[in-house]
């Protein structure tokens, strides 16, 4: 791993756990374009993720009160299917052409449509509703080797399920488990890992603990709103172009 790679992993750290997110994508972005071996990148994204996640979630836990009934039926759904998802294999450039173009439509509704403050009601799902859409999620995560808290976070926002920082703080919990979960069941590749994901896992810890301390105590609602769109128009186009 050169400084380059090292300086870019800081950043994406940085910015996604911001929002809440792990940075799976963007990780998994990097280790393409720095010809990482396609064995190691699932399992070395996923490692990252479930500590920056962590993070991340007990940074916003200082400052915003859970909507524990909404998580919990979400990661009910999500953390079976991730592991169930983390055994099924699909062509690489096809999964990344579908989940980027599906982050690129979400990132521009989020910048362009909702209101500058964010503010607005929140209603709690029906406990089915939220099993389902955890599940759906959950499997699409262990499929493609992330926690995803790019999928869940717009879907949130836009169903006004959640504001901007309870959003921040479910996602990051949601990427958490599901991240461990993808993991349990890419044991056998745990062996792959070289030493070099300590040094990775040092960067992306300071990344995280910035990034949520940025997150959960500097950035206003219309910052949050606008940095969660910017990253993921970031992580689609990243996504799409490999």
């Amino acid at each position: 791993m050169d400084f380059s790679f090292l300086i870019l992993l800081l950043l994406v750290a940085v910015l996604y756990s911001s929002v809440g997110h792990g940075g799976a994508s963007g990780y998994l972005a990097l280790m393409a374009l720095w010809g990482f071996a396609p064995e190691t990148m699932k399992p070395w994204a996923l490692v990252l993720n479930i500590c920056v996640s962590l993070i991340a979630t007990i940074q916003f836990l200082r400052s915003e009160k859970p909507n524990w009934k909404l998580f919990l039926f979400l990661i009910a759904g999500s953390i079976p299917a991730a592991y169930i998802g983390a055994f099924i294999h699909i062509e690489q450039e096809l999964y990344k052409k579908i989940l980027g173009g599906l982050v690129l439509f979400q990132s521009v509704r989020l910048l362009r449509l909702l209101p500058l403050n964010s503010s607005f009601d929140t209603e709690t799902p029906k406990p089915p509703v939220a099993l389902l859409v955890g599940a759906t999620i959950g499997l699409l995560s262990g499929m493609i080797g992330i926690g995803g808290g790019i999928i869940l976070s717009p879907l949130l926002i836009q169903l006004r399920w959640a504001n901007m920082k309870q959003t921040a703080l479910i996602s990051a919990g949601f990427i958490f488990v599901n991240s461990f979960s993808g993991l349990t069941a890419l044991s056998p590749s745990i062996e792959m890992l070289s030493h070099e994901l300590l040094l990775a896992l040092a960067i992306a810890i300071v990344g995280g603990i910035l990034g949520g301390w940025l997150g959960s105590t500097k950035l206003n609602q219309k910052a949050m709103r606008i940095t969660l769109g910017v990253v993921l128009l970031i992580a689609g186009a990243k996504l799409l172009l490999g």
